[in-house]
């Protein structure tokens, strides 16, 4: 997908503002529109990851699945918030699942051509890693701070 529309977004987007135009429009050229309804899931826990994604209407929550009983929330995106880090890293499993508030359009990346091109141009892999190093520990740190807010047994330091 490349039209003007997409290439005006990312450059003008916090996350991607600052790369290059050849890696502006190598992006565009690595995404699409993907659209999800209400209640669907978009990815699950331990499901290969092989994209990422840009909100760029609606509402996505990001959870954690339970054994048993209801899903932890950990998070809820918006307009403009950037989704998965998972295709990055090896094993290339989802960490969280995902399903749709409301009806919402994303911007969806093919992660593995991005991932391949990362390897062909290492100062594109590192700029890029720096960036969603800083979304994973958003996650992780959101994560981390749900499980203590719902799961502290009383008495629990």
């Amino acid at each position: 997908m490349n039209n003007p529309s997409t290439t005006e977004y990312l450059s003008a987007h916090e996350f991607f503002s600052e790369f290059s135009d050849d890696v502006l429009k190598f992006l565009c050229e690595s995404s699409s529109t993907r659209e999800i309804k209400k209640g669907e899931i978009l990815f699950r826990q331990g499901e290969n990851a092989d994209k990422f994604y840009v909100v760029r209407s609606g509402r996505v929550s990001i959870q954690i699945p339970a054994i048993m009983g209801p899903v932890l929330e950990i998070q809820t995106l918006g307009k403009d918030q950037v989704l998965g880090w998972s295709w990055l890293i090896s094993p290339y499993k989802w960490n969280f699942q995902t399903r749709a508030e409301e009806d919402s359009e994303l911007l969806q990346f093919d992660g593995t051509a991005i991932l391949a091109r990362c390897e062909q141009d290492p100062q594109f892999g590192y700029e890029l890693l720096k960036k969603f190093a800083g979304l994973m520990s958003e996650r992780l740190n959101a994560a981390r701070q749900k499980m203590m807010d719902e799961w502290n047994p009383a008495g629990f330091a």
